[in-house]
């Protein structure tokens, strides 16, 4: 892994966003969408990034593809992983966080996600403002 494209690939608050998120978890796009307010697009450029510089990995389970962080990134990469860890857990990133928690707690899946997109948002946000 190049260390010029993977500083390169960390250097977007959203793109930290995102790995923040996939630390310990493996999300879809539709959720990352959901959790960070962002559009698909965005969200998918943004993956792409992280995956081309080696970061993240992506696994397809039926019409889904889950991301989570690259194995092969954290052991090769584990003083830079473990200073992401404790800069995230100090930052603005928290909020990230509680909403994944929030959205993990609700009843809420990817297939709702895609399927009721206006009203699930709606619902998401009431939950993500009482957390």
């Amino acid at each position: 892994m190049d260390l010029v494209e993977i500083i390169k690939a960390l250097g977007d608050e959203n793109r930290l966003r995102i790995m923040n998120l996939l630390l310990d978890d493996k999300l879809c796009v539709c959720e990352l969408e959901a959790i960070l307010d962002l559009n698909q697009s965005n969200v998918s450029r943004h993956l792409t990034r992280l995956k081309n510089a080696g970061i993240i990995k992506s696994q397809k389970k039926a019409q889904w593809i889950f991301y989570g962080l690259n194995d092969k990134f954290k052991s090769e990469n584990e003083l830079l992983v473990n200073y992401l860890k404790n800069r995230f857990a100090s930052e603005e990133f928290t909020n990230d966080v509680s909403r994944l928690k929030a959205y993990r707690e609700s009843k809420f899946t990817c297939v709702d996600i895609r399927s009721n997109t206006q009203e699930l948002n709606k619902e998401l946000f009431r939950i993500f403002e009482e957390d």
